[in-house]
């Protein structure tokens, strides 16, 4: 396949973009699928047909010069757009089939995507979905990267180049140790937040900043010396008495029992969720499948899931 004047050829392309990535020349051919010494004269070919260095060698590694990274990232902007003409045209011909790649969020992807795997299977078997667990900000960087299609995460999810989506919202719940004090009343209000200590989960999930300013509106203090880097340390630091948090209400679904070392509560008078939906790239070309990948994630809700609150 010929893209030019001088030769180039996509393969090239995606041989540089690949060295940028892995810095490597083993491991580009790896994942590029073809030998070392083909990918190496397929770089000097490029860099004859262009009559400019794009790739310094030497003994202590392999690094882009900086004409090469400019050339690398403007090749994968046309890698992205070829990849957005053979999506748009399978998703124009067969609706949700080939594949997609689906990033999503740690706290919500294990309790929510299974049910939606599952419908999938069943109702789209030439649908092929590809999932990637992952902290909420690298998902959204990794989006832009073109590593995902498409993003089920918290919103909102700023950026010109994106097209994002409302699902549904999911209720967050005070969850305390099974002897803290809160623990044994039915009845819990704002109030009792007040000069409660509040453990969070660290700054890479968008989580921690709703619990900051829950923090904030309702007086209770925010352990900054203990964040999480999961939602099940969140429950263990929680269970040992450390302080209080908030936990999603899939994750309360799928592991908070009765006889768990934490217990939770709905904060009387007050409805405290958090935004879910979908994020896609506008150049991706394939806009009707993920809003009806949507579609069926707010479909699934409505039937397995009476806590969410399902967007219209």
């Amino acid at each position: 396949m010929m893209a030019g004047s001088n030769g180039l050829s996509v393969k090239q392309l995606r041989y540089l973009v690949a060295i940028g990535e892995t810095r490597h020349f083993r491991r580009a051919a790896e994942r590029c699928g073809i030998t070392q010494p083909s990918l190496s004269a397929q770089i000097q070919l490029m860099e004859t047909s262009l009559s400019v260095q794009l790739v310094e060698r030497g003994r202590s590694g392999v690094a882009l010069t900086p004409v090469g990274r400019e050339v690398a990232e403007r090749s994968r902007r046309i890698l992205e757009d070829i990849q957005g003409i053979i999506d748009f045209t399978s998703g124009a011909q067969h609706g949700l089939a080939g594949t997609i790649r689906l990033g999503a969020k740690s706290t919500l992807g294990p309790y929510l995507l299974p049910h939606i795997v599952a419908y999938l299977h069943r109702e789209h078997p030439d649908l092929n979905l590809y999932i990637r667990d992952g902290a909420p900000r690298d998902l959204e960087h990794e989006l832009f990267e073109g590593l995902h299609d498409t993003i089920l995460a918290q919103l909102p999810i700023v950026g010109s180049e994106l097209t994002t989506e409302r699902l549904f919202r999911e209720p967050l719940y005070l969850a305390v140790a099974a002897d803290h004090e809160l623990a044994g009343r039915d009845d819990v209000s704002a109030k009792d937040l007040q000069d409660l200590n509040i453990l969070s989960l660290n700054p890479s999930y968008h989580l921690h900043d709703q619990v900051v300013n829950l923090c904030k509106d309702y007086g209770a203090k925010l352990l900054r010396d203990y964040e999480g880097t999961s939602l099940d340390a969140l429950r263990q630091m929680v269970g040992m008495g450390m302080g209080a948090t908030f936990l999603p209400a899939l994750y309360v679904r799928s592991e908070i029992h009765e006889r768990s070392e934490v217990v939770v509560k709905k904060i009387r008078g007050k409805n405290i969720t958090r935004s879910i939906g979908l994020a896609w790239r506008r150049s991706g070309g394939r806009t009707r499948a993920y809003s009806d990948i949507g579609a069926i994630v707010r479909k699934v809700v409505a039937a397995q899931f009476p806590d969410l609150i399902v967007e219209r």
